[in-house]
């Protein structure tokens, strides 16, 4: 039998894929061919899925700890015994502190509607006790409030659109490695590729041109760039006029951003600015992909608005193959709002911030946080601030529910343990957001010893609490529905995807000055905001794993084999400054924590930067990883995490140990 399904991960591709079952075990996994994104082909580690799905190292009944928090030590225990404790423990921190005092902390780990962070699981059932919300701030909001300031939509180009393409620039984004479906189209285009990153990526070495600016000083470059183009005449003023808002005071503010004074801020050669600049102003249709990593600045939602704001000042917004990919997200009609039924809520209530779990489980008062639910989420692992993230889950009044699959390093924290099902265990919907297909994932296989989705776990909680809302009981099926309305579903579940039709960009006028920007305490004008990490020392860039999704496959051994011991790549010249050779053991640090990692000398990355990447696992890595040296701090815009607004103090470490 062969059973369609979709990949729940935290990619922008979400692709549609078909799962082979056999006497009810599912023996094989592809890409779905008929899928023209997917086109037959999954990534590196999703190629590893089934291996995760039946590995014995999985979660498959209920758990009560009886260790010490973070011992990782538990019993197994029933669920009627899991349901009755947690109701009991629920009931009692609602007496006393009140409902605000849970929080439902919904991660990345499913990006699903039904069972995943898109449409919150659960959410109904927290809004009917009236629990805190939850912001989840950690990934992609900073650039898509920049985006939706300029555009009026998150929501750009069709990356199909990149074939009828002459000149992409790939901004902070490394396809190959995340995402690598977009690639398909950049090469089948012809067009001149430039890569714009502080390191030479996977992507970068296949590129046409290769631009290394300091980090977090992309909307410098995006505004000097286009301070040539309009220097050279080559703003499309008919365009200007007609589809955009506030042009003669945006033209004085590209006026500031000079070649020589970009070079300064950015540390890039003056001609190689003036060269793309000029490349730019006579190449049509130019598009841009860019991604989240270079949103995780101080400024970094700044980057996106102004990035957003160059395709209208030479008019590539409306010419097919012209524009900005950020985010798809915009272009569906989706009922989501009617999956969390807000109405639910008793009250107005608090809401808490994904980025800042420390400050909440450590600072946050009236009331105290005192319950955590965790879904589809590893916050040790994925969190800023590792080591205070640790600290806030191992208060003993903290009662901890952990929805997961396997023994992450934020179960080792947890109260009760739930098991949770897989993929081709349960029924879900999902819709990319780097491009405009929705999916539908069906059912291949029963799940192993206990997993239940976790719309089921929810049902089943409301049930033991005594929870009468009609809704709260609504099956998959239900949901999917409610969700899909004025959608051809039976035709999504039968094909297994569906092309939603583009929405106009920019929805109305292009807004080189925005009155919301303005409203929200922002610069109403795309500006440069600095890197704003007070620390010393390098540079840290912590971007995606070609082996690990976020800290999902972290646990997988021949992942971890292929990816090796936890590296940082130094500029030869940064690591002779500090006596580092190539394979030395070294610690890499600020005051907020620190790591250990061995050298790699290499110009893959310009001098004043280093690199590795996130994904690792804390026990898994020697008790912790590069988080552990993030800020728990906000960019500029909507709260957004400043994952790569890190300076770090690298060191010698013990006696050199080669690389091979």
């Amino acid at each position: 039998m062969k059973v369609l399904g979709a990949c729940p991960l935290d990619c922008p591709d979400a692709c549609s894929w078909v799962v082979d079952v056999e006497d009810g075990v599912a023996v094989g996994l592809r890409g779905n061919k008929a899928h023209p994104i997917t086109r037959g082909a999954l990534c590196v580690k999703v190629n590893r899925y089934l291996e995760q799905v039946a590995s014995p190292e999985r979660i498959t009944h209920p758990m009560r700890r009886i260790g010490a928090k973070g011992e990782g030590r538990f019993e197994r225990i029933t669920w009627d015994e899991a349901l009755a404790e947690i109701s009991e423990r629920l009931t009692g921190i609602i007496d006393e502190y009140g409902a605000e005092a849970i929080w439902p902390f919904h991660g990345t780990g499913s990006l699903g509607y039904i069972q995943g962070l898109e449409g919150f699981s659960g959410r109904r059932f927290f809004n009917a006790l009236g629990a805190s919300l939850h912001d989840p701030t950690i990934c992609s909001v900073a650039g898509s409030l920049g985006v939706k300031y300029t555009l009026g939509t998150s929501g750009g180009m069709d990356p199909e659109d990149f074939v009828k393409s002459e000149l992409i620039l790939l901004w902070g984004t490394n396809p190959l490695s995340s995402g690598h479906h977009g690639w398909k189209f950049i090469q089948d285009s012809g067009a001149y590729t430039v890569a714009i990153d502080p390191v030479r990526s996977r992507t970068a070495e296949r590129c046409d041109e290769h631009l290394a600016p300091l980090p977090g000083t992309d909307a410098a470059l995006a505004l000097g760039l286009m301070h040539v183009i309009v220097s050279l005449g080559a703003q499309d003023d008919e365009f200007i006029a007609s589809n955009t808002v506030g042009w003669p005071e945006f033209r004085t503010r590209i006026a500031e951003f000079t070649p020589d004074r970009v070079a300064e801020i950015t540390g890039l050669p003056v001609d190689r600015i003036v060269a793309l600049g000029e490349r730019i102003a006579r190449t049509r249709p130019t598009a841009i992909r860019a991604s989240q990593g270079m949103q995780r600045h101080a400024g970094g939602g700044m980057a996106l608005r102004a990035l957003a704001c160059l395709p209208g000042v030479t008019g590539d917004w409306a010419i097919p193959g012209g524009g900005l990919h950020y985010s798809t997200s915009g272009h569906f009609d989706l009922n989501d709002a009617e999956l969390a039924r807000y109405d639910l809520l008793p009250h107005p209530v608090r809401t808490l911030s994904m980025t800042r779990l420390g400050e909440g489980l450590l600072e946050v008062d009236e009331p105290p946080v005192k319950a955590l639910f965790v879904i589809a989420a590893n916050p040790v692992g994925s969190n800023p601030e590792q080591g205070r993230v640790i600290r806030g889950l191992a208060r003993e009044d903290l009662f901890t529910v952990v929805l997961e699959h396997f023994p992450t390093d934020t179960v080792d924290y947890a109260d009760i343990v739930l098991p949770a099902t897989m993929q081709p265990e349960h029924l879900d919907v999902l819709a990319a957001y780097g491009n405009l297909y929705l999916v539908w994932n069906e059912p291949a296989t029963t799940a192993p010893g206990e997993c239940l989705p976790t719309t089921e776990t929810f049902r089943r909680l409301a049930r033991t609490m005594g929870l009468t809302e009609p809704a709260l009981y609504d099956s998959d099926e239900d949901l999917a529905a409610q969700l899909l309305k004025g959608h051809d579903i039976e035709r999504l579940r039968t094909e297994g995807f569906l092309k939603v039709a583009a929405r106009p960009v920019p929805t109305d006028k292009l807004r080189f000055v925005s009155d919301r920007a303005e409203m929200a305490g922002h610069d109403p004008l795309p500006a440069y905001i600095p890197p704003a990490d007070p620390g010393d020392g390098l540079v840290l860039i912590s971007a995606a794993s070609h082996y690990f999704l976020n800290t999902i496959f972290g646990n997988n051994i021949e992942l971890r084999r292929r990816a090796g011991d936890p590296t940082v790549v130094l500029h030869p010249e940064d690591a002779a400054a500090r006596g580092i050779a190539h394979g030395d053991p070294i610690t890499v640090g600020n005051d907020r924590g620190a790591f250990e990692a061995v050298a790699e000398i290499s110009d893959r990355v310009r001098t004043g930067v280093a690199a590795t990447t996130k994904g690792r696992w804390a026990k898994l890595s020697g008790g912790s990883t590069v988080n552990a040296t993030i800020a728990e701090r906000d960019s500029d815009f909507g709260g957004g995490a400043v994952f790569h607004d890190n300076r770090v103090r690298i060191t010698l470490r013990g006696a050199a140990l080669r690389l091979g």
